[in-house]
């Protein structure tokens, strides 16, 4: 009886944090596209009614690129999760070296890191691999990642991080860039937690982690995140090295 009280009750917080998470999506979609294609159309009718110059439209068109970048994250940040979400979804293992994975994100952020002149090493067992869905792995070291070059400042190193205890692999990135305090490490994941800008004043998107977290749970894992002010930020993801 308390076997099946337990599981009811795994079943019900399960749905409770699947219901919480597309609440929120919604939220986030709703309030960014409404904010961004508003201030465009106030934009292009305040040009139109003269009640602005074309030296000052021009002057905000710099922010309202900024703006489209990070509404087009979210929509892309969407999509990644939207392919678990519909039809009958299930993890595709397949095997892959470590060591792969971090030669194509060193070939993907090639042009960011030569810019924030950022150094991105690997440290660990060339040979190590794990089996697990690439899709799913790639978009959560991928956003991760992309965290790690956003808040580093110029000069400073980036790591991935290979550790292989028993049958469990850790994969962390690492970085000394601003990091956070512990208040808001703690509420990372939530809806409410504040959204950061970059050292070279990128705007966070508020969304990557809280499909991360989504991810890496559907890869039967865990993810932990590490973090001080001005001292960087770690975020580790625990995970089996085999999922059949």
């Amino acid at each position: 009886m308390n076997d099946l009280i337990n599981e009811l009750q795994l079943k019900i917080e399960r749905l409770e944090n699947e219901i919480s998470f597309k609440n929120g999506l919604i939220s986030i979609l709703s309030h960014d596209s409404k904010e961004m294609f508003g201030n465009f159309l106030w934009l292009i009718e305040a040009l139109e009614d003269k009640t602005i110059n074309e030296e000052d439209f021009f002057n905000l068109l710099p922010q309202v690129k900024s703006d489209a970048k990070k509404n087009l994250q979210t929509i892309q940040d969407s999509t990644a999760w939207l392919k678990t979400q519909y039809g009958d979804f299930k993890i595709k293992p397949v095997k892959m070296l470590v060591i792969d994975l971090f030669h194509h994100f060193e070939e993907k952020y090639a042009a960011q890191l030569k810019e924030k002149n950022i150094k991105f090493y690997f440290k660990g067992d060339p040979n190590a691999f794990l089996t697990t869905d690439r899709l799913l792995i790639e978009y959560v070291l991928d956003r991760i990642l992309n965290n790690a070059v956003k808040y580093s400042f110029s000069g400073q190193d980036i790591y991935l991080q290979e550790a292989t205890e028993g049958d469990q692999i850790i994969l962390s990135v690492i970085d000394c860039g601003t990091g956070m305090a512990e208040k808001y490490v703690s509420a990372i994941f939530s809806y409410d937690n504040p959204v950061f800008q970059g050292t070279s004043g990128e705007k966070g998107v508020g969304l990557s982690l809280k499909i991360v977290k989504n991810f890496v749970s559907l890869m039967h894992g865990n993810i932990e995140i590490i973090s001080a002010e001005n001292k960087g930020t770690t975020v580790s993801l625990f995970l089996r090295k085999l999922i059949e």
